[in-house]
């Protein structure tokens, strides 16, 4: 397996055309798993906000006081979520309307231009529908997309990227009922593979190096069909 990073030589901006950037640094094959930072598809989406044209409102004020954030950002943040899922330490967990848990709601203001911030893509499985149907189009190459981004794990140190979206590839890959090296049935073994792919693309993008887009090439069993949402417990899933 590789892992190829992809440098975009310019700052993404909105109305700019992700796949079509993407194939100016890249020859792309049939099989190849496309990570691309979700950063710069919400940019090219047009989410970057101006601060200046956020008025928070009084829970994101007191918030904002407690925790000596600008209540600007903290107003996104709680219009990002459907609710908050706890705060501390100065982190604002929020549930997304997508079903994701995440610090701050996504939103970031690192990387972007100073009074500005950044939220997620709306729908990160569609956005990768849009990349890969248009690589499809103009390249030929049969490719998956997965839209990436980091995120801390509970209990855990340091972060890692995940699959937020994607579209061309089977997110899990279900072991259950199959015997183990003991001839035992497996009972509670799936592998996140969508999840895998964005934490080994993020090792060749870097974080400040040009590179917000990497081809995994050689995965083999990873294309597919299937969207991000697969990878988010719901209900009593959530308690398992």
């Amino acid at each position: 397996m590789k892992v190829i990073p992809i440098h975009i030589s310019r700052e993404v901006g909105a109305g700019d055309d992700i796949a079509a950037l993407i194939l100016e640094g890249a020859r792309l094959l049939d099989g190849d798993i496309l990570v691309v930072a979700q950063k710069i598809v919400s940019k090219a989406e047009g989410r970057m906000v101006l601060l200046d044209s956020v008025r928070p409102g009084l829970l994101a004020r007191g918030i904002a006081g407690e925790y000596g954030k600008d209540p600007r950002v903290v107003e996104l943040v709680l219009r990002e979520a459907t609710h908050i899922v706890r705060m501390g330490g100065g982190v604002i967990v929020t549930r997304l309307p997508s079903g994701h848990i995440c610090a701050n709601s996504g939103v970031d203001v690192s990387n972007v231009p100073a009074g500005c911030a950044l939220p997620l893509p709306v729908d990160c499985d569609a956005s990768a529908a849009r990349i890969r149907n248009v690589v499809w189009d103009v390249s030929g190459a049969q490719v998956g997309v997965i839209i990436s981004d980091t995120v801390g794990r509970p209990f855990r140190n340091g972060q890692t990227d995940i699959a937020l979206g994607c579209a061309g590839v089977s997110p899990l890959l279900d072991h259950t009922g199959k015997a183990d090296a003991h001839g035992r049935a497996m009972r509670v073994s799936v592998t996140a593979v969508a999840d895998q792919l964005a934490g080994a693309a993020e090792l060749a993008m870097g974080k400040a190096a040009g590179n917000p887009a990497a081809v995994v090439r050689g995965t083999g069993a990873a294309a597919g069909n299937g969207s991000g949402m697969k990878l988010i417990r719901t209900g009593r899933e959530l308690f398992v």
